[in-house]
């Protein structure tokens, strides 16, 4: 199975309608997370993910992204091979190119 792509733009796009059945993960680590991550989003660091794996089972749909996009390939990496096929990873772009754009910013 392909890994299915986008940008953070269309990210923030879908973002506000996602349902409780989808999650925006940022595998970013907690500090970078902390200084200010998507409203909503779960953080699990990417090399933590194999202890996360049965929460995130739950999931239909599993939005992936870090702060520039290496992170993110790099957790759904690790996903696929642990079964998962409902990823969609933002690759060569993240947390910088939100912030850039001015989209909101919890913190």
């Amino acid at each position: 199975m392909s890994l299915q792509q986008i940008a953070m733009s269309d990210l923030y796009r879908k973002a506000p309608q996602l349902g409780g059945d989808e999650v925006i993960l940022d595998v970013r680590t907690p500090d970078e997370f902390s200084a200010g991550h998507v409203k909503g989003s779960v953080n699990i660091p990417h090399d933590q993910l194999g202890a996360h794996l049965e929460k995130l089972k739950k999931y239909k749909q599993i939005f992936i992204h870090c702060r520039s996009g290496k992170r993110a390939q790099a957790a759904a990496d690790t996903l696929v091979k642990a079964g998962f096929n409902n990823l969609i990873c933002v690759t060569g772009s993240g947390m910088d190119d939100w912030i850039a754009a001015g989209f909101p910013v919890q913190k």
